[in-house]
């Protein structure tokens, strides 16, 4: 039996369920409202099941509607990708990709990787998914992200991890603090001062502690944050001390923060990009994916 439904109809379903409004999914793809209407019934019927719930004020997917919206985004991008290869036309005149990736790599790295590909493709649209790494791994594991940013997933089975810079942690104090003025300083220095940790749900305070695990005189937290860039706000305020990756970090150029590497012992993480495994890139995911490996990060804690 032949399903009823054709690629208009599906890329008004797209278009529905990106703005959850029907007016404004309707102007997106310029048809007159009871003309969309007629297409998202017309695809809900071929189907045989109901992909939306609808009021007076909004529009929402219905479980088999979530699902079926996600293999609807995967067709269409792949039809994206093989008709750019075919007609030959550059992929970054226009699109959407979506980054996955943790807070602490958004401010000082991904910044400056995303201006640079803004240069080189103005018309394509980028958003940023910034949660905590095992958040960042179910996005993109679930296809809600192109790729991401993380420190977490090389032992993922179902994504591939491509290693990109590995960087340590560093103290993060003011410049007014005494240990701004130390070349580096141990972990038990650190302890001796009013000490802001992030929270118990983020990988960075999960991979710190298995690294201090045999430490004495570990620093404990009389403040916590669930991002590190929250953490360096309070750090800036003057409330204590930090520990964190010196990605996070501003350059020797900011004003009140500076950055002291950590010692005894030392403690790193390895940043890289993740990615489905088995599954391509749209031409314009996978050029600004290309771009990483061209904008690496140097870390910034002084020379030991």
């Amino acid at each position: 039996m032949a399903i009823n439904f054709d690629l208009n109809d599906l890329l008004a379903f797209r278009a529905v369920a990106e703005l959850n409004n029907f007016r404004k999914a309707a102007e997106s793809v310029h048809l007159s409202q009871p003309a969309f209407s007629r297409r998202i019934d017309k695809l809900e019927q071929a189907l045989g099941v109901r992909l939306l719930e609808r009021t007076t004020r909004r529009v929402s997917l219905t479980t088999v509607g979530r699902d079926f919206e996600r293999k609807v985004r995967e067709l269409l991008d792949e039809l994206d990708t093989t008709l750019l290869g075919i007609r030959g036309v550059a992929a970054t005149r226009m699109g959407e990709v979506t980054v996955a990736c943790v807070p602490s790599t958004v401010y000082y790295y991904l910044s400056q990787v995303i201006r640079r590909y803004h240069q080189q493709c103005p018309k394509v649209r980028v958003k940023v998914f910034d949660a905590g790494a095992n958040e960042v791994l179910a996005a993109v594991a679930r296809g809600e992200a192109d790729f991401g940013l993380n420190f977490m997933g090389a032992q993922e089975g179902e994504l591939d991890f491509t290693p990109l810079l590995e960087e340590r942690f560093v103290a993060a104090c003011r410049r007014d603090h005494p240990l701004a003025k130390l070349k580096r300083v141990s972990w038990a220095q650190l302890a001796e001062h009013d000490f802001i940790s992030v929270s118990r749900s983020s990988g960075n305070r999960l991979l710190l502690e298995q690294a201090l695990a045999g430490v004495p005189n570990r620093p404990q937290a009389i403040y916590e944050t669930q991002h590190v860039t929250t953490m360096l706000g309070l750090v800036e305020a003057g409330l204590g001390v930090a520990a964190v990756p010196a990605m996070a970090m501003p350059g020797p150029e900011h004003p009140l923060l500076v950055s002291v590497p950590l010692v005894d012992p030392v403690v790193t993480r390895k940043i890289g990009l993740i990615r489905r495994r088995g599954r391509s890139l749209s031409p314009a995911a996978q050029q600004l994916f290309d771009l990483f490996g061209e904008v690496k990060k140097k870390a910034r804690p002084r020379k030991l």
